[in-house]
């Protein structure tokens, strides 16, 4: 627990209209170099499918991606949505992974599909989905653990790689879950904005030691538009405005470019339900990002906030995290 939270980036490789996925990944290489030299802890991408303008689908490759071409900086996934894969399969990537970066390497886990049923139907996993979730963790917990005598299922990579498991959520389930099991925990404050207070408060209090973690840790994930002035941050915020106005929509999530108002491009209503979707969004030049991460900090315990930062120039992009780490020395 600290008052001053260490900074991590959750990424989704966003596809910019017009650009291609090569281009997107590129830029999204510089964005996590960049975030390593200025001492961002973490590097998470999440796991979506079937949705353009969402690049990260094939989330372990990415993060051995993005490793690779760091040298310190913690990748992991934010999340793997454990419904959709066989946890051994998970085991063995992941195993693989910390087996070529060792000790960078995170596993955050979902419990939500990540995308729309029709696409979590061809992703073909036999049972429960989300209703095996613990059980699933726990499968996930043994492959990646010592081999034990008579140990017949191995991961192999993976069996004695130990890789930290957290669990992500944006209810308070997983929060009560994470406390049970005693491991990290991640809020989803970037979307689902309502119950983080409460989530994790949840988590704290009930938290149970485990060998992962003897002490509860937690991280909210939450939106912000760093700029140099805050009239800056209002136009590049629009991008975001866009992308969340089409997910309501059931359009495509290319990235446009921002515009100067945002007048005639949704109705009262559909404005409403994108400010509520950024509830927690953080806006402005790093005096003013200083002011609103003291508010939020007052408000809620947390050991590490991450950033969801949608910008469309990939340079101003980058330029955000500077700020960002201005604010943090404020």
């Amino acid at each position: 627990m600290t008052n001053h939270p260490a900074y991590s980036l959750l990424e989704l490789a966003s596809v910019r209209a017009g650009d291609s996925v090569g281009t997107t990944l590129a830029n999204s290489v510089a964005y996590a170099q960049q975030a390593e030299a200025l001492g961002f802890k973490r590097f998470w991408l999440a796991e979506h499918h079937n949705m353009e303008g969402i690049s990260s689908s094939a989330t372990s490759v990415l993060i051995g991606h993005i490793a690779g071409q760091t040298n310190s900086i913690r990748v992991g996934s934010g999340g793997v949505m454990l419904p959709n894969h066989p946890p051994l399969v998970i085991a063995e990537q992941f195993g693989t992974l910390e087996s070529l970066y060792p000790g960078r390497i995170d596993l955050g886990l979902g419990r939500a599909p990540g995308t729309d049923p029709v696409t979590a139907n061809a992703l073909r996993r036999d049972g429960l989905g989300a209703e095996q979730f613990p059980e699933d963790i726990a499968r996930l917990q043994t492959l990646l653990g010592p081999l034990q005598p008579g140990q017949s299922l191995k991961a192999i990579p993976g069996a004695g790689t130990n890789v930290p498991i957290w669990l992500l959520g944006s209810s308070l389930y997983s929060a009560q879950l994470a406390a049970i099991r005693g491991l990290p925990y991640a809020f989803a404050g970037h979307f689902a904005p309502r119950l983080y207070r409460e989530a994790l408060k949840i988590y704290r209090e009930n938290f149970q030691p485990s060998p992962q973690l003897e002490t509860p840790y937690s991280m909210l994930a939450v939106p912000a538009v760093p700029a140099d002035t805050t009239d800056e941050a209002r136009f590049l915020a629009t991008t975001s405005y866009q992308r969340i106005l089409a997910l309501f929509r059931g359009q495509p999530l290319w990235m446009h470019p921002p515009v100067e108002s945002m007048e005639g491009l949704w109705n009262a209503g559909e404005e409403a339900g994108v400010r509520d979707f950024l509830g927690l969004q953080l806006l402005g030049d790093a005096n003013n990002l200083r002011q609103q991460l003291d508010e939020l900090l007052a408000t809620v315990t947390v050991d590490e906030l991450m950033f969801t930062i949608d910008i469309y120039d990939p340079a101003k992009r980058r330029h955000a995290l500077s700020i960002l780490a201005e604010a943090q020395k404020v």
